[in-house]
C-alpha cells in the first residue's frame, strides 16, 4: 500500500468540512494582511505607526504583523533613534 502525503488532512477536510468560523477568521486575516502590506509599501513603520494609520488596536496589529513575520511576508528593519521600537518592512 502506497502512502500519499497530505492525504489525511485532505480526507478529514472533505469528511468534516471547514467550519464557518475558520473561513471567517481566514477572510479577516487576509483583509488585515492586505491593509498592512499596502501601508508598508509606502514606508517602513513601527507597530504604533501602523496602528494609527490603519486605525486598529495595537494588539491586533502586533498579532497579525508578527504572524506575517513568521510566514516571511514582512521582516524587521532598523531600530528607531531612541532605541525603543523596531520598524517593519516588506521582505525583499
Amino acid at each position: 500500500m502506497e502512502v500519499e502525503k497530505g492525504k489525511t488532512a485532505k480526507y478529514l477536510r472533505d469528511k468534516q468540512g471547514v467550519s464557518e468560523q475558520v473561513k471567517e477568521n481566514l477572510k479577516a486575516f487576509t483583509q488585515i494582511k492586505k491593509r498592512i502590506l499596502d501601508a508598508l509599501k509606502e514606508s517602513d513603520m513601527t507597530i504604533l505607526q501602523l496602528s494609527q494609520k490603519l486605525e486598529m488596536p495595537t494588539h491586533e496589529v502586533m498579532y497579525n504583523l508578527l504572524s506575517m513575520v513568521k510566514f516571511g511576508w514582512v521582516e524587521t528593519g532598523e531600530i528607531d533613534d531612541m532605541d525603543e521600537y523596531y520598524t517593519y518592512k516588506l521582505k525583499q
